[in-house]
């Protein structure tokens, strides 16, 4: 799955990689070292602009809330529950299939984190003690410190309680497709835990490599059997992970800290 990740390149830095055309800087986001459901996220996508004459498609980054509501929904309150959506069944779940056969994007973002119940808390459980268990957080992320470009969708929501001039008339959200966490060895692995990412969850986030940005974006492709070549995994040995700090946990903490590779897992965390 992909509950936490941290984003922190520049919308500047963003409009390069992604050859954005058109971004308001006044919709600039902080750097976010710790975003969680919710909260606002840059989006790459590919859209007409509103109110022009030109409606071919244009590259955008846009300001996104995580957790998507779909344009059917009677009111917004499952979208914090609706943050992943799976890549084996995208195409045919109520709440995506729409999403996905015409508002695709990409999320980018430095990495994800993901927790692992340590191997003593596991102990503990195992004897059926109550103790509630310590999980130990790893950040995972591209080997080459390139962006990690998660395939998403993105939704509108109408709240029919509002004027169509207020400005919270509409809702633009997003959610993460998720996939089958690789077994295969990680590019570069920590000494003293995970040597693969289904080590540290059976799931992660569907990472998008360049050569398959555009035509993911494209939302003049909507054969579905067509675009559920574009969920194939990118090729093996592209990411690594480390161990960082517990504080992450805490959804308040926020700060290129949170980053930190640690030596090894925190004490009572071992992997």
């Amino acid at each position: 799955m992909c509950g936490r990740y941290a984003a922190s390149r520049r919308p500047e830095d963003l409009a390069g990689i992604f050859e954005i055309d058109k971004w308001e800087p006044e919709e600039t986001l902080e750097p976010d070292f710790n975003v969680a459901p919710t909260k606002e996220v840059y989006a790459v996508l590919d859209r007409p602009l509103k109110d022009a004459d030109d409606q071919r498609p244009v590259r955008q980054l846009r300001r996104l809330k995580w957790g998507l509501v779909p344009s059917w929904a009677k009111s917004p309150e499952g979208g914090a529950r609706m943050i992943n959506a799976r890549a084996e069944t995208v195409h045919e779940k109520p709440s995506y299939r729409r999403a996905f056969a015409a508002r695709r994007c990409i999320l980018p973002a430095d990495g994800y984190y993901e927790w692992v119940t340590g191997r003593q808390e596991r102990d503990l459980e195992v004897e059926g003690r109550k103790k509630r268990p310590r999980k130990q957080p790893y950040f995972v992320l591209p080997a080459d410190g390139s962006v990690f470009a998660m395939a998403g969708l993105y939704e509108f929501w109408r709240d029919r309680t509002l004027p169509d001039d207020h400005p919270q008339a509409w809702w633009a959200t997003c959610s993460v497709i998720t996939a089958e966490a690789e077994r295969t060895p990680l590019a570069v692995a920590p000494a003293e835990g995970p040597h693969a990412l289904a080590d540290i969850h059976p799931r992660m986030p569907l990472m998008l490599t360049p050569d398959r940005w555009d035509t993911w974006l494209d939302p003049s492709r909507a054969d579905a059997d067509d675009l559920r070549e574009l969920l194939a995994p990118p090729p093996a040995g592209l990411m690594r992970a480390y161990p960082v700090s517990t504080a992450v946990s805490n959804v308040r903490n926020n700060g290129p800290e949170l980053l930190k590779e640690l030596e090894g897992p925190e004490e009572g965390t071992l992997f």
